[in-house]
């Protein structure tokens, strides 16, 4: 199990990196902003000496907003510094819809908007490569589609992966973002064929969710997810890495995060890990 730092929002980077430590968590998934408020040059050997690995950092792509190469540029080079296992790529919505804000100049064209995508992949998986990091697609809930992700399914972040090496650009499992999907199995079985899963993320997802959508990721057992046969599907599909607990939940980052944490542990031990 790997803690991912917003499911403990309150802890800085040096907090978190303590916090994995004394609750015998062996990985954590960084974020970006967090990294550069304790500066990459110290979050690097904060890690290492903890005996750490970074499961994930999160987050590159926002591919169809003016000027994504040079910051997600930047974001290969501060994956490549941690060593993390992925980069996690939100790819991003329809040109000109930004999170939270009122519309504006907006393009409506949904499949221009995905070929942006496919085509900024395409600038950007060979500078991955040169830097040993393996982009991870993340398909998020079709609620997100227009201001976050105009990828809404696994399948379609495994076409878009497909032209690639797997070790270059891969796919995130995310339970809160495909528990719904009819496909999902199936899906499932095609990336572990393809070797395409580099992340696996759990959370519940609440019902009813609240006002903002975004904060409507739970601590497993509080939604509607099974998360068995999801986790023995991504299991047998041959993924044997880290398992982050990634939520965004206003109550959760109120709460004290130690307490957080041991109720996490409790809840994964329960509920997440595979049952043979």
């Amino acid at each position: 199990m790997a803690l991912n730092q917003w499911t403990t929002k309150r802890w800085s980077v040096k907090e978190a990196v303590a916090g994995c430590v004394r609750h015998g968590l062996p990985a954590i998934g960084l974020w970006r902003q967090n990294v550069a408020e304790q500066g990459l040059d110290e979050t690097v050997p904060l890690v290492k000496h903890a005996g750490l690995r970074v499961s994930s950092l999160c987050r590159g792509g926002f591919l169809t907003s003016p000027g994504f190469e040079e910051d997600n540029r930047r974001a290969v080079d501060e994956a490549a510094a941690l060593n993390a296992a992925c980069l996690v790529m939100v790819v991003g919505g329809l040109p000109g819809v930004v999170p939270g804000e009122p519309l504006g100049e907006i393009s409506r064209d949904l499949r221009s908007a995905r070929n942006q995508v496919a085509d900024a992949l395409a600038l950007l998986a060979p500078y991955a490569a040169q830097r040993g990091v393996r982009l991870a697609l993340e398909p998020l809930h079709p609620m997100y589609c227009a201001d976050r992700a105009v990828l809404s399914t696994l399948g379609q972040a495994l076409d878009l992966a497909a032209p690639y090496p797997p070790e270059t650009v891969g796919v995130v499992v995310d339970t809160f973002h495909v528990w719904w999907d009819p496909q999902v199995f199936e899906q499932i079985e095609r990336a572990g064929r393809e070797g395409r899963i580099a992340s696996y993320q759990v959370c519940d997802f609440l019902s009813p969710l609240p006002a903002d959508a975004l904060l409507g990721r739970g601590m497993m057992g509080d939604g509607v997810i099974d998360f068995g046969p999801l986790t023995e599907a991504v299991a047998a599909a041959g993924y044997a890495g880290d398992v982050e607990v990634e939520i965004f939940n206003a109550d959760i980052w109120a709460a004290d995060p130690d307490e957080v944490v041991a109720t996490m542990k409790d809840r994964f031990a329960r509920l997440v890990v595979t049952r043979s």
